[in-house]
């Protein structure tokens, strides 16, 4: 088992990846048994040639999309420290040893490179890209009780735990999101890490849809909302719902009853029986799928325990 992976990510980055893996090799120059793989999703440039000419090690995912090449990076390599950075020329590598001590030395599971605390607001320079980082920021920091600083960043570095236990559900961008939720619901530690940001280069265009990958990572947010938090989730439809029915109940069948002891809205009732039977049963699915996800986060902890056991095992 090596001790720092690098792994960068690529899709037609024949512009930027000589670059990125040769300020790579100069950041890892002094860290022992480390390596730099470049995983390339159906560039039709000449990025592979290219990072391979570099020095990097080159492999290859033919499935579309970020998350099915983050999900093979996981399975494939094994090292006791990863540092993920996208192939673009956005993030400073040399920032790469100090991220793979937090994990290396302080025992952090996942280090988050921080853009939005520096120079991203100011580098970049695509329409919409920055309200929809604090969009998607502060909805994860509201709805899961975190303080992770810069949500969407492709600079990262995880533990060996932490990629051995994690299952890769997204295929494209949303997956960023999906790991930081990921982290935060099953209690490991991560660090924010401030990091310079610097926009692409003249030449190199970003592969991220403002729009169509935007609303794929907030309905993923409500999703793992759903998923995590059930009970919290539907409590809430359940008080909507019983909320809703007693509205239109007292002023339209409570009241009139009351005043001429005789029912004048037979259809409000049936109704707003129905509402209140769902507001039930959607809080009484809430504590079922809660206890549930309880079951599923001890089960979690036990695979992050088989995981640290494999890595002892390794050093051997």
């Amino acid at each position: 088992m090596i001790d720092v992976a690098v792994l960068i990510p690529c899709y037609n980055e024949a512009k930027t990846i000589d670059k990125v893996v040769k300020d790579c090799k100069k950041a890892i120059q002094n860290i022992p048994k480390s390596e730099i793989f470049v995983y390339d999703n159906n560039s039709s440039d000449d990025t592979a040639q290219i990072a391979a000419n570099a020095g990097a090690k080159v492999r290859y995912e033919y499935k579309q999309g970020k998350g099915n090449v983050i999900r093979k990076m996981f399975r494939e390599i094994e090292a006791k420290c990863y540092v993920m950075i996208d192939g673009d020329d956005t993030y400073p590598a040399e920032e790469i040893p100090k991220m793979a001590k937090y994990v290396l030395n302080e025992d952090y599971d996942m280090v988050v490179g921080d853009r939005l605390s520096s120079s991203y607001f100011s580098e970049n320079k695509r329409p919409f890209h920055g309200i929809g980082n604090k969009l998607v920021r502060s909805s994860i920091n509201y709805f899961f009780n975190t303080d992770i600083k810069d949500i969407m960043t492709g600079y990262r570095a995880f533990s060996y735990r932490f990629v051995k236990t994690y299952p890769v559900l997204s295929h494209g961008f949303e997956i960023e999101t999906e790991m930081s939720i990921f982290a935060t619901v099953n209690n490991l530690s991560v660090k924010n890490h401030v990091i310079d940001y610097r926009d692409r280069p003249a030449g190199s265009t970003s592969k991220l849809s403002t729009f169509s990958d935007g609303f794929k990572v907030l309905r993923l947010i409500f999703t793992l909302f759903r998923n995590y938090k059930p009970l919290r989730f539907f409590g809430f439809l359940a008080l909507i719902l019983m909320l809703l029915s007693l509205a239109f109940f007292v002023p339209d069948v409570w009241i009139p009853y009351e005043q001429t002891g005789k029912v004048l809205n037979i259809p409000t009732l049936i109704v707003c029986g129905f509402c209140f039977i769902a507001g039930i049963l959607s809080f009484y699915s809430g504590l079922i799928l809660d206890a549930i996800q309880r079951k599923e986060r001890r089960e979690y902890e036990f695979r992050v325990q088989k995981s640290q056991w494999r890595e002892e095992d390794s050093d051997y």
